[in-house]
C-alpha cells in the first residue's frame, strides 16, 4: 500500500495578518485538502535591506507577517527571502528557493512531507522545482492567471517554462489556462484542470433591504458592486469611468467599492481623485477590506457584480457573488467566460471597450434576472468536487511513484 502523500503547500500569496485577503482563495481549496491529508504550508515573504524605512512613505508596502502561525490549525511559515523592488525578478524562483531551503530541511526532518504543491508557475512553481530537486520529491504547480502575462516578458518566459516542464503534474484553475500553457509548448496530458469553488456557508443572499439598511445605503437606487484589490488590473477606474455615462440612464445608479491594498499595489488614492474629479462623491462607497464572512451583505445589497479586469485565471469572487444571487458584467478575459458561461448568468464583454462595457452594465440593470437560477448555479460549484480530484491525483502520485525529472 503505498504511503499517504504529506504535503507542503508552497505560495507567495497567502493570508497573514498584515495581508488577511492575499490568497484567500488557496487557503479555501488547500485547508480543504488538508482535512484529509496531512499539510503545512510555507509561504515565502520578499525582504530587503531597509524596506522597514521604505514602509515609512509606503505603509501598504510588502506589511511584514509572522516567520510562524496557526491558521485554522494549520502550521504556516513564512521565510524571507531577498527580492528588490523593481530590479532582478528573474532571480526570484531562485532567492525564494535558498531562502526557504533551511524551512524545507526542517520540515523534511520533522513533519516527512513527501510532495510539495506550488501555487503560480513563477516565481513560486520556479522556487517549488528547485526544492522538488534538492529534496528528491515531486512537484505540482497550479496555473492561476499570471502565467499570461510572465509568459510574454522575455526574462520571465524561460524561466516559467522550465518549471513548468521541471514539474510532476500541473493543474490549472480553468480550461483557457491550459490552452495557454500548451501553445508553450507543455504537453497536454501533463495538465489538468481543476478550477475554484464557493462556500456557500460563507456566501448566501441576505434579504436586499436588510442588507442596505445595514450598509446605510439607498433602499430604492440601482447599485453596482466590485470586489477585489484595488489594484489597475482589477479595473475599477474603468467602471468608474462608466459612472458618469450609466448616471444619464440611471441617475441615482450607487457604486460599491470592497477591496483595499494588495501585493500588487494601491490605486486607493488614485481612485478616491477620480471620484473627487468626476464629483461622484455621494455615489461611489469606499467600503474597504471585508473579511469573507462579511462579504454576503454587501454583495447582496447590490443588483448586478461589475469587474472590469484585464486578467483572471478562475476569478471565486463570481462564483461568490452569484451565490448571493448577482448576475455578472465581466471583461472576456482569461477564464471568466468559464464562469460565466451563459446568459443567464451575466454579460461578457470586450476589454478596453468602454461603451460595451456601458451598455452591458445598463441592461443588466434593466433586466429582469431569475436569481435563484443564479444561485444554483454557484450551489453547483462548492468545493467538494474540486478536493476530491486533487487528494484522488496526490494519492495517484504517490501510487506511480513519480518524482521530478532532472532539469533539461
Amino acid at each position: 500500500m503505498s504511503p499517504q502523500p504529506r504535503l507542503v503547500v508552497f505560495t507567495l500569496l497567502f493570508p497573514h495578518a498584515g495581508q488577511p485577503n492575499a490568497g484567500v482563495f488557496i487557503r479555501e481549496r488547500m485547508f480543504r485538502v488538508g482535512q484529509t491529508l496531512p499539510l503545512v504550508v510555507v509561504a515565502p515573504v520578499p525582504w530587503f535591506p531597509g524596506q522597514a524605512i521604505l514602509r515609512k512613505w509606503r505603509p501598504h508596502f510588502r506589511p511584514p507577517a509572522p516567520f510562524f502561525e496557526k491558521q485554522q490549525g494549520f502550521a504556516v511559515y513564512h521565510p524571507r527571502f531577498l527580492s528588490i523592488p523593481g530590479l532582478f525578478k528573474s532571480l526570484d524562483g531562485l532567492f525564494m528557493a535558498l531562502g526557504s531551503g533551511p524551512t524545507l530541511w526542517r520540515l523534511k526532518r520533522r513533519f516527512g512531507f513527501t510532495l510539495i504543491d506550488a501555487h503560480f508557475a513563477y516565481p513560486d512553481g520556479y522556487a517549488a522545482t528547485l526544492l522538488g530537486k534538492w529534496f528528491k520529491v515531486p512537484v505540482t504547480i497550479t496555473l492561476r492567471g499570471t502565467e499570461v502575462p510572465h509568459s510574454r516578458r522575455r526574462n520571465l518566459r524561460p524561466l516559467l517554462l522550465k518549471a513548468l516542464r521541471r514539474a510532476t503534474r500541473i493543474f490549472a484553475v480553468a480550461t483557457a489556462l491550459k490552452t495557454h500553457v500548451e501553445s508553450l509548448g507543455i504537453p497536454g496530458e501533463k495538465i489538468q484542470v481543476v478550477g475554484n469553488g464557493v462556500d456557500l456557508v460563507k456566501f448566501q443572499p441576505i434579504a436586499q433591504v436588510e442588507a442596505r439598511r445595514q450598509l446605510n445605503l439607498p433602499l430604492d437606487a440601482p447599485m453596482i458592486i466590485s470586489v477585489g484589490g484595488l489594484v489597475e488590473r482589477k479595473g475599477f477606474h474603468r467602471v468608474i469611468d462608466c459612472l458618469p455615462t450609466l448616471q444619464q440612464r440611471f441617475p441615482e445608479i450607487h457604486y460599491l467599492i470592497v477591496g483595499g491594498p494588495s501585493a500588487e499595489g494601491d490605486m486607493t488614492a488614485a481612485l478616491q481623485q477620480q471620484v473627487a474629479r468626476l464629483n461622484l462623491q455621494a455615489k461611489v462607497h469606499f467600503l474597504g477590506i471585508l473579511p469573507p464572512e462579511q462579504l454576503k451583505f454587501p454583495l447582496s445589497a447590490a443588483d448586478v457584480f461589475v469587474l472590469a479586469t484585464g486578467n483572471e485565471g478562475w476569478a471565486n469572487v463570481f462564483l461568490e457573488a452569484m451565490a448571493c444571487g448577482l448576475p455578472v458584467v465581466t471583461t472576456a478575459v482569461g477564464g471568466n467566460a468559464e464562469v460565466i458561461n451563459k446568459p443567464e448568468l451575466g454579460y461578457l464583454t470586450p476589454f478596453g471597450d468602454e461603451p460595451a462595457l456601458i451598455e452591458a452594465i445598463a441592461a443588466a440593470l434593466a433586466r429582469s434576472w431569475d436569481r435563484q437560477a443564479i444561485i444554483a448555479y454557484a450551489q453547483s460549484n462548492t468545493w467538494d468536487k474540486r478536493v476530491k480530484t486533487l487528494i484522488d491525483e496526490f494519492n495517484a502520485m504517490m501510487v506511480r511513484g513519480k518524482r521530478s525529472p532532472p532539469s533539461p
